[in-house]
């Protein structure tokens, strides 16, 4: 919806990721004239897509989460999810193979998902519906009152109504603690934490909070956009470009110089001074490459002291033959993961046993893959800033395909028909990612809500963050909201300046 108080601004962004593309989107629709500026051919930022001989990958997120949140953002203009893609839900949502032998699928219906609890521990069924039922209360107060509304400040968590919410929510104990008060199986501790993955934390560094993504996972359902998730990625660009949004791809931006009436993108090949502009980049990148020394109001230590979301070892392949053996989301846990986490957050190393996760698409999609072939995605978390030189690459890759053949009863090594790899390194270089993350700044109780950066950045008037970096955090659906708040935040102050603006020329 226009406002006036944008109609005559222009608006940069740079970086055409999830958070990016939805604020271009909200900007565009009020009124502004927006350009994004992005490095890489394709829109998406990690969100990626790759497609060589028939083989078709999403290079970044692949689990379709948090439905509400999509048709949100679509119906915000006059769109439908299926008037882009055509979603199925997932069943079962994922199959879980462990070293010692054991498997489990996770199926769609809460009451099949309670009998596998009940298999595994006497009085499981009662206990999961117990543990849902807290999970589901944590996510209406958390979404409800925290996350969906624009609260990144502290002082937009002073109020009577947040602190009445607040004391519906655990934020002090770790999930690791919480889960232990439900479960005593370790596997059913496992099937309710693996998604802390997808937040870049752990179960003892993760605040018991996000006990809602069990919510996420067990009742909201999910989903596999036909095509693949970068069909949303376009998705959003189309809209992008309903609005009248301008996207430059293979644009670099090598430099932010704030004015004193907006900030200039310095780009390869050019630069455009912009009234106000949303960087989409990482925070940290922004902070010591783009912008000059000394511009923002932060600690210069701040980017060393924070912790990182793991970094991972992506292996894309290219499969001859049917894989039965895998649903379309599949986990590879050790039965004790817990030295997994400790060589990302505590002794940083390569893992010996890995817990990973392997995406077979075209257990659903035929179009992702040549009839009679497969496409295989393994995703190893690691930590960031590892060294992944051809050797330890190379060893990486070793492991899990014995693994696979080991725990899962395939052997790859002879059907492999294409292969790509990406690693801490390429996030380091083609994203920008600190240290080589593959997610941003982790969900620790001190990076959560209104600890994580801001929407605007402290110390430089008129420009913005938005992404997984800033609240409230890592995944599409939260990003899609960073977005949404970035351009309200946006309007906020473009209105802001337009009254001083009016009461400067009356003073006159």
């Amino acid at each position: 919806m226009s406002d006036p108080a944008l109609a005559d601004e222009s608006v940069g962004i740079v970086g055409a990721g999830i958070g990016g593309l939805a604020a271009a989107a909200y900007l565009a629709d009020a009124g502004a004239d927006v350009h994004i500026y992005e490095r890489q051919p394709q829109v998406g930022g990690v969100a990626g897509l790759i497609e060589e001989d028939g083989f078709r990958f999403d290079t970044g997120p692949s689990w379709y989460l948090m439905p509400e949140l999509f048709e949100r953002f679509f119906e915000d203009f006059g769109h439908q999810p299926e008037d882009f893609y055509d979603l199925v839900r997932l069943d079962p949502h994922y199959r879980v193979f462990w070293t010692d032998g054991d498997s489990v699928d996770i199926p769609a219906d809460t009451d099949r998902a309670a009998a596998v609890f009940d298999s595994y521990e006497d009085g499981g069924a009662e206990t999961f519906r117990s543990y849902l039922e807290q999970s589901a209360e944590t996510y209406d107060i958390g979404m409800n009152r925290f996350v969906v509304p624009n609260r990144s400040r502290f002082r937009d968590y002073v109020s009577l109504d947040v602190a009445r919410s607040a004391r519906g929510l655990s934020l002090l104990g770790t999930m690791d603690d919480h889960v232990s008060e439900y479960f005593d199986h370790p596997k059913l501790r496992q099937i309710v934490q693996y998604t802390l993955v997808f937040l870049g934390g752990a179960p003892h560094n993760t605040p018991a909070l996000y006990n809602l993504m069990s919510h996420v996972d067990f009742e909201l359902g999910v989903y596999y956009p036909q095509g693949g998730m970068y069909e949303v990625v376009e998705a959003m660009a189309s809209v992008c470009r309903e609005q009248g949004v301008d996207i430059s791809t293979s644009t670099p931006v090598n430099g932010l110089q704030p004015q004193a009436d907006g900030v200039t993108v310095n780009y390869e090949g050019g630069r455009a001074t912009h009234d106000r502009v949303v960087c989409n980049a990482p925070v940290a990148h922004a902070e010591r490459e783009l912008l000059p020394t000394g511009a923002v109001d932060r600690d210069p230590d701040y980017w060393d002291d924070r912790t990182y979301a793991p970094s991972a070892y992506m292996c894309y392949l290219g499969i001859d033959g049917e894989l039965p053996e895998f649903e379309h989301h599949t986990l590879v846990l050790p039965t004790y993961w817990e030295n997994h986490f400790e060589s990302i957050f505590e002794s940083p190393h390569w893992p010996d046993n890995p817990a990973y996760y392997v995406n077979v698409p075209s257990r659903t999609d035929p179009t992702a893959a040549p009839e009679g072939k497969e496409t295989l995605v393994v995703l190893v978390p690691i930590a960031p800033g590892l060294n992944d030189d051809e050797a330890a690459r190379e060893r990486m890759r070793a492991d899990i395909l014995d693994s696979l053949a080991a725990h899962v009863g395939v052997d790859l090594r002879n059907r492999i028909e294409f292969e790509r790899e990406m690693c801490v390194s390429d996030y380091r270089s083609q994203f920008n990612k600190p240290e080589g993350t593959a997610l941003g700044m982790a969900h620790t109780l001190f990076q959560t809500g209104p600890m994580r950066p801001t929407h605007r950045a402290p110390g430089v008037d008129r420009l913005y963050y938005v992404g997984g970096d800033t609240n409230p955090g890592i995944g599409v659906p939260m990003c899609l909201l960073s977005g949404e708040h970035a351009a309200e935040t946006v309007i906020e102050d473009a209105k802001e300046s337009s009254v001083l603006g009016r009461m400067r020329s009356l003073a006159r």
